[in-house]
This record gives structure tokens, C-alpha cells and sequence, in this order.
């Protein structure tokens, strides 16, 4: 994902151990996040595998900070970014933690699904644009909206699935608080969203092919949207709708070849 914001508008010039970086900071926040969590009210055998490997998320979340801790003297003239990109990670994860400053972020209604599209696309999207110097380009403000509204729509069938669990442990999201007409009209509102900052850069930016690889993963999560809602299998969650946030970027690495 990174690689695709550096290629389409970017020219490709980006640190490549902004790249390293990227990998060992996500290593260590999604390990601390798997390692917070406890137990599971759908029975998700991936959590089930999470909380009987505590250990091991725990050596990775010690690993990937290890690693992101090197390949930040490299980058640490960003701090401030990168430092956002870090408040903004730690916000989804911390409501997990058991102390009662941060418990208290479980009542934040929309915090859960809005932070986690929102450092995904910061991270990919907007964190490129500012490591590499270049000044800001209305053409970066429509990709980002583009990439935060396709993750968010992702985002929202994930907290669909999960919303029993965040029932249980008291974490409160639109998902959560709206009803079923609500949650659809919400995705469908943030695919649409997606569908028009892509088109918008259409011409100027980017040509037809382009534009086209883009809005394929939107066209076919749309598709999907039904059968995620009756399907919770980890193998679909994690293979196939995590995969939409990347598959553009892989398309657009074979229309290269």
C-alpha cells in the first residue's frame, strides 16, 4: 500500500527505510493488540490460536518495536509525523488496556472504527506524502479520502462481526450503536464516498487503467457485502476482505510487468 502511494504520485522516491520501517511498526502494533486481547464472544478460532500464543505475540511486539526503534534514526527528522501516525495506533489498541484512563475510551462511540481506517490510510497514504518532501498536492488529498473511505468500509463489516465482542467488553462504535438499516446505509455511504474521491482524480492525475484498478476492490467488496454479514469465517475476514485493502496495489504491480 505503500509502495502503490509512492508509485502514482510519488515517482517512487521515498526512503527505502520508511518501507522497514512500515513493516516492523505493524508487526509490533498489531502483536500488542492480539496480545491484549482476551476472549471472544463468536468463538473465532484465530482468537482462540491468539490467546493460547500470548507468548509469541508478545516476542513479536518486542521484535517489531526493536526494529522500528533502528529504522527510525533514519526517519527522525519526520518524528512529528510518524509521531501522530503512533497516537492515532495506539488509540484503537489502548481501550483494551486495563487501567481506568483508558477504559474510559471504550464510551468514545465512533473511536474504534474511524481510528483504525484512519491510521491504515495515514500510515500508507498520508505518511508517504510527507516523508518525501514533496509539497501538498490536491491530487494527495483525494487518494487519501479514497484509501480512508475503502479501509473504512472494510473496517465497518469487521466491527459487524466482532460487535458481540465489543458488547462484552463495553467498547461502544457506530456499529455497535446503529441498527441494521443503519450499518448498511453507513457502508454503502463510505463506498460511495470511495467511488467518487477515486474519480476525481481521474484525468489530471491519473489515466483510465489507473483509475479502473482502483475501484475494483470497492466493486467487489459491494459484492461481497451480503455474504460477509452471514459469513465470519477468519479465513474470508482475513484473507479475502483484509486482502481488498492491497489488492489494487498488487493489480497495479502486474500491469507493470
Amino acid at each position: 500500500m505503500v509502495y502503490q502511494s509512492a508509485h502514482l504520485f510519488l515517482r517512487d522516491h521515498i526512503p527505502s527505510t520508511f518501507y522497514y520501517f512500515v513493516f516492523f511498526s505493524t508487526v509490533c502494533s498489531y502483536n500488542l493488540h492480539w496480545w491484549l486481547t482476551h476472549h471472544s464472544a463468536t468463538g473465532s478460532e484465530r482468537l482462540q490460536w491468539a490467546v493460547q500464543n500470548k507468548s509469541l505475540h508478545f516476542i513479536l511486539f518486542i521484535a517489531g518495536a526493536a526494529g522500528a526503534a533502528v529504522f527510525f534514526v533514519g526517519l527522525r527528522q519526520h518524528w512529528l509525523w510518524i509521531g501522530l501516525g503512533g497516537i492515532l495506533t495506539f488509540l484503537y489498541t489502548a481501550p483494551k488496556i486495563p487501567q481506568r484512563i483508558f477504559v474510559g475510551l471504550r464510551k468514545v462511540a465512533i473511536g474504534k472504527t474511524i481510528f483504525l481506517a484512519m491510521v491504515w490510510m495515514y500510515i500508507t497514504t498520508i505518511l508517504p506524502f510527507l516523508v518525501s518532501g514533496q509539497e501538498w498536492q490536491a491530487s494527495f488529498t483525494w487518494f487519501s479520502g479514497s484509501r480512508f473511505f475503502l479501509i473504512y468500509a472494510i473496517c465497518i463489516l469487521f466491527d459487524y462481526r466482532d460487535r458481540e465482542d465489543d458488547r462484552a467488553d463495553g467498547i461502544r462504535s457506530m456499529i455497535t450503536y446503529f441498527d441494521e438499516k443503519g450499518i448498511n446505509k453507513l457502508f454503502f455511504a463510505s463506498l460511495l464516498l470511495f467511488i467518487i474521491s477515486t474519480l476525481l482524480l481521474y484525468g489530471k492525475w491519473l489515466g483510465a487503467i489507473d483509475i479502473f484498478v482502483l475501484l475494483v476492490p470497492g466493486l467487489i467488496l459491494g459484492m461481497l457485502f451480503n455474504y460477509a454479514k452471514r459469513n465470519f469465517s477468519d479465513y474470508f475476514y482475513y484473507g479475502v476482505l483484509d486482502g481488498l485493502m492491497m489488492l489494487s496495489a498488487l493489480l497495479m504491480m502486474l500491469v507493470r510487468i
